[in-house]
C-alpha cells in the first residue's frame, strides 16, 4: 500500500512539473546551442504536435470540447520560436560546411521541398505567408474578435435565461450551475481566442523578420569571415534560412487552420467532418451539379475529357444518395421488444406527477389535440398563475384516461389522495345560479363541482337564452379547470416539499447570498425550513415573497422557538403579507372576534394542554364550530372577504379546528395586524347580536394598539 501510495505521488508531481519543466526546455533552446541531431527531433515533434493540435480541433464538436486550445497555441507558438532562435544560431554557425550542417530537416526542406533553387523556394515561402498571414490568421482574428464581442454582449441575457429556466422548474439547481459555468468558460474562451490570434499573427511576422535575418546574416558571415564568394554564401545560405523558414512555416499554418476552424465551429452534436458530410448529402445537389458540368462539357472549347467524366461522377453520386434513401425509408421500424409479464417496473407502482386529473372515455374530446385540447391549454395557465401566486413551481399535471370511469367523470387526485371527483357533459353547458334570475331555463339540475352553487346542464343552443335569464354559463372544459384550480390551491402544502425548499432557498442565494448564508443551514435545517412553509401553505399564506419570511426566521434564529411557535413568530412578522392576501391594501379589514369570555375559555383550554394539536374538550369544539358557522355563513354566502380573529395564544389550535369545516376562512391574531391597518368588526361570536359593522367607531375588543 505504501509503494502504491508512493507511485501515485510521484505520478501526480510528474504531472504537475511537466509544464514547468516544458517552459525550461523552451528557454534553454533559446540560450544553449544544441546539436543537429536535437534540431531534427524537435522538428518532428513541432510538426507531430502542430498535427496532433489540428486533428483535435476537427473532431470537437463545439468549440469549448478544446476550451484549452488557447494556451495550446501560445505554448505551440514559443515551441517553434525556441526552434527558430535554435535554428538561427546553427544556420549561421555551421552553415559554411554545407546543406546538411543545420541538420537533416532543415536540408530536406530546403533541397527537395523547393527543387533545389533557392530562389523557387524563397517564392514559395512568400505564398505560404501571404495565405497564412493575409487570408487565414486575418479572418479567424476577426472571427474571434466579433464571437468574443457578442459572447459578452449576450452574457446577461443567457444568465437571466438561465434564472428563468430555474424558476419555472425547467432546470435543477445542479443543471443551472452548470449551464452558468458553461457560459462563463464560454466568454472566456472567446475573449483568449481574441489575444490568441494575435499570437498566429506575430508568429507569421516574425517567420519572415527570421528569414531576413538568416539570409543577409549568412550573406555577411559567408563572405567575410568564411572568404566564400556571393554565388557560394547565397547558394548555402539561402538555401538554409528558406528550409529553415519553410520547416516553422508549415507547423505554422497548421495551427492557423486549426484555430480558424475552432473559432468559425457551430455548435453541433457532430464533429466537422460529420457536419459537412450531413449538410453535402442531398442527392438534389449533387444531381445539379452534375447537370451543369454537362451543360458546360458541352462548350466545344472546355475539355471534354475532364468535364464530361466529373459530370457523371456528381450524377453517379447524386443517383447513389438517392437510391440509399429510399431503401432506408423502405425499411421496416425495429419492432419494439415484447414487454415480459412478469417484469414488474417502478413506472408500474409510481407515478410520474403528484397532481393528476383522470377522465372517462367521454371527456377524451377536452383534451384531443385534433379538437383544440381546449382543457390543456387552461391547465397550462393554471399552473403559472398559480406558480406566481404561491410563490414556487407547481408541477405538471397528468392528465390521462381511465376506463375504470364512468364516461363523463373525472377524478383529481393530490400527492396520491382523491380531493375532487365530479361529473360533466362535453356537448352541454353549465348554468350557475347567480341568485338574481329574470326567468329559468330548462336543464338537467346538479351542484357546481367548485363552490356547490346552484346549476344546470343545458345544450348549447339554450346558452344565449340562459345568460338572458341571469345565469352564468361555463363551458365544460373551464367547469373542470376551475375545479382543479381550487383543488391545488386547498393542497397546496401537499404539493410542497423539501426539493421546492431547496429551490427558494437556491434562488435567494442568487440574489439575496448574505440572507441565504443566515438562514440555512447555519440557522435553519433544510426540513424545517420546508416544513415552516408547509404550514403557511396550509392556511393559504403564498411563498411569493419569501425573502420576507426568509429575513423573519433570520430575527428569529436566536430564540429557541418550537416548530409550532416558530410558524406564529414568523407569521407576526409578515402580517402585512398575510392581510393583503385578505383584502386590498387601501380597504379596511373586516374581522369576526370573540367575545372575552370565549376568547378566555379559548386561551385556558390551550395553556391546560400545551403542545397538543386538539387542545379543546369535544363538546366545547362542536360548540365554538356551531357559533362560528352563524357568524361567517351569511359572509361567505355574500362572497365577502373577511377575517377570524383571535388572540396569539389559541390562534393555531383555533384555525385548526375551523380549517376543518370552514377552509376559505382565514384565522389570524391581533398581533399579525399591522398597526396602521384599518379594521372593520362585522360580527362578534359570543356577543348578545352578532351585528354587522357599518359603525366608523366600532373597535375590536381587547385588540392591544388601535384600528
Amino acid at each position: 500500500m505504501t509503494a502504491g501510495f508512493n507511485m501515485r505521488n510521484l505520478a501526480r508531481f510528474a504531472s504537475g512539473a511537466a509544464l514547468p519543466a516544458a517552459m525550461l526546455i523552451l528557454v534553454g533552446l533559446m540560450v544553449i546551442p544544441v546539436s543537429p541531431l536535437l534540431l531534427d527531433i524537435s522538428f518532428v515533434l513541432n510538426i507531430m504536435v502542430s498535427l496532433a493540435i489540428l486533428m483535435v480541433a476537427l473532431s470537437a464538436a463545439k468549440p469549448l470540447d478544446f476550451s484549452a486550445f488557447p494556451t495550446v497555441l501560445l505554448l505551440a507558438t514559443l515551441f517553434r520560436l525556441a526552434l527558430n532562435v535554435a535554428s538561427t544560431r546553427v544556420v549561421l554557425v555551421h552553415g559554411h560546411e554545407g546543406t546538411a550542417s543545420a541538420g537533416h530537416v532543415i536540408e530536406a526542406f530546403g533541397q527537395v521541398l523547393i527543387g533545389g533553387d533557392y530562389v523557387v523556394g524563397l517564392f514559395v515561402f512568400v505564398v505560404l505567408m501571404i495565405i497564412n498571414l493575409v487570408v487565414i490568421t486575418k479572418g479567424a482574428g476577426r472571427v474571434s474578435e466579433v464571437s468574443a464581442r457578442f459572447t459578452l454582449d449576450a452574457l446577461p441575457g443567457k444568465q437571466m435565461a438561465i434564472d428563468a429556466d430555474l424558476n419555472a422548474g425547467l432546470l435543477t439547481p445542479d443543471e443551472a450551475k452548470a449551464r452558468r459555468q458553461e457560459v462563463a468558460t464560454e466568454a472566456d474562451f472567446y475573449g483568449s481566442m481574441d489575444g490568441a490570434s494575435k499570437f498566429v499573427k506575430g508568429d507569421a511576422v516574425a517567420g519572415l523578420l527570421i528569414l531576413f535575418v538568416n539570409i543577409v546574416g549568412g550573406l555577411i558571415l559567408g563572405m567575410a569571415s568564411h572568404g566564400l564568394s556571393f554565388s557560394e554564401a547565397g547558394s548555402t545560405y539561402v538555401t538554409l534560412a528558406i528550409g529553415d523558414a519553410l520547416v516553422a512555416q508549415i507547423p505554422a499554418l497548421l495551427l492557423s487552420i486549426a484555430a480558424a476552424s475552432i473559432v468559425t465551429r457551430v455548435a453541433s452534436p457532430l464533429d466537422l467532418s460529420g457536419q459537412i458530410a450531413s449538410q453535402f448529402a442531398s442527392p438534389a445537389i449533387w444531381m445539379a451539379v452534375g447537370g451543369i458540368l454537362f451543360v458546360l462539357g458541352l462548350v466545344p472549347a472546355m475539355p471534354q475529357m475532364l468535364i464530361l467524366p466529373a459530370a457523371a461522377l456528381s450524377f453517379a453520386i447524386g443517383w447513389q444518395m438517392k437510391r440509399a434513401a429510399a431503401e432506408a425509408e423502405a425499411l421496416p421500424a425495429p419492432a419494439a421488444p415484447a414487454p415480459d409479464p412478469h417484469h414488474i417496473d417502478w413506472a408500474d407502482v409510481n407515478e410520474s406527477s403528484p397532481c393528476q386529473l383522470e377522465i372517462g372515455y367521454a371527456l377524451v374530446s377536452l383534451v384531443d389535440e385534433r379538437k383544440g385540447a381546449p382543457l390543456m391549454g387552461r391547465i397550462t395557465g393554471i399552473r403559472k398563475q398559480l406558480s406566481k401566486e404561491l410563490g414556487f413551481v407547481v408541477p405538471a399535471v397528468k392528465v390521462a384516461d381511465d376506463l375504470s370511469l364512468p364516461g363523463n367523470v373525472y377524478r383529481i387526485s393530490i400527492a396520491g389522495v382523491i380531493v375532487g371527483e365530479d361529473e360533466v357533459f362535453p356537448n352541454e353547458m353549465l348554468a350557475l345560479d347567480s341568485g338574481d334570475l329574470v326567468t329559468k331555463v330548462t336543464g338537467r339540475p346538479c351542484k357546481d363541482p367548485t363552490f356547490g352553487l346552484d346549476a344546470l346542464w343545458i345544450p348549447k343552443a339554450s346558452q344565449n337564452d340562459a345568460i338572458a335569464a341571469g345565469y352564468t354559463v361555463v363551458d365544460p372544459a373551464t367547469v373542470v379547470a376551475t375545479h382543479l384550480n381550487n383543488s391545488v390551491v386547498a393542497s397546496a402544502a401537499e404539493l410542497f416539499g423539501i426539493d421546492d425548499a431547496q429551490a427558494l432557498l437556491d434562488h435567494l442565494k442568487a440574489h439575496y447570498p448574505q440572507l441565504a448564508q443566515n438562514l440555512s443551514p447555519q440557522g435553519y435545517s433544510l426540513p424545517r425550513v420546508a416544513g415552516l412553509c408547509k404550514e403557511l401553505l396550509v392556511e393559504r399564506v403564498p411563498l411569493r415573497d419569501f425573502r420576507k419570511i426568509a429575513e423573519a426566521m433570520v430575527a428569529l434564529a436566536g430564540q429557541q422557538l418550537s416548530d409550532t411557535d416558530l410558524v406564529e413568530a414568523v407569521r407576526q412578522r409578515i402580517g402585512a403579507l398575510i392581510i393583503q392576501t385578505i383584502v386590498p391594501s387601501r380597504m379596511p379589514l373586516p374581522v369576526v372576534t370573540f367575545s372575552p369570555e370565549i376568547e378566555m375559555l379559548l386561551n385556558q383550554s390551550v395553556r391546560a394542554n400545551p403542545g397538543a394539536e386538539w387542545p379543546f374538550e369535544h363538546g366545547m369544539a362542536m360548540k365554538i364550530i356551531e357559533q362560528v358557522g352563524q357568524a361567517v355563513e351569511p359572509l361567505l354566502l355574500s362572497t365577502r372577504s373577511f377575517a377570524l380573529v383571535a388572540s396569539p395564544i389559541c390562534r393555531s389550535a383555533l384555525s385548526r379546528l375551523v380549517r376543518a369545516t370552514f377552509p376559505d376562512v382565514a384565522v389570524i391574531s391581533y398581533l399579525e395586524i399591522p398597526a396602521n391597518k384599518q379594521t372593520e368588526i362585522v360580527a362578534t361570536i359570543g356577543g348578545e347580536v352578532p351585528r354587522l359593522a357599518h359603525d366608523e367607531d366600532a373597535q375590536m375588543k381587547d385588540q392591544p394598539h388601535e384600528s
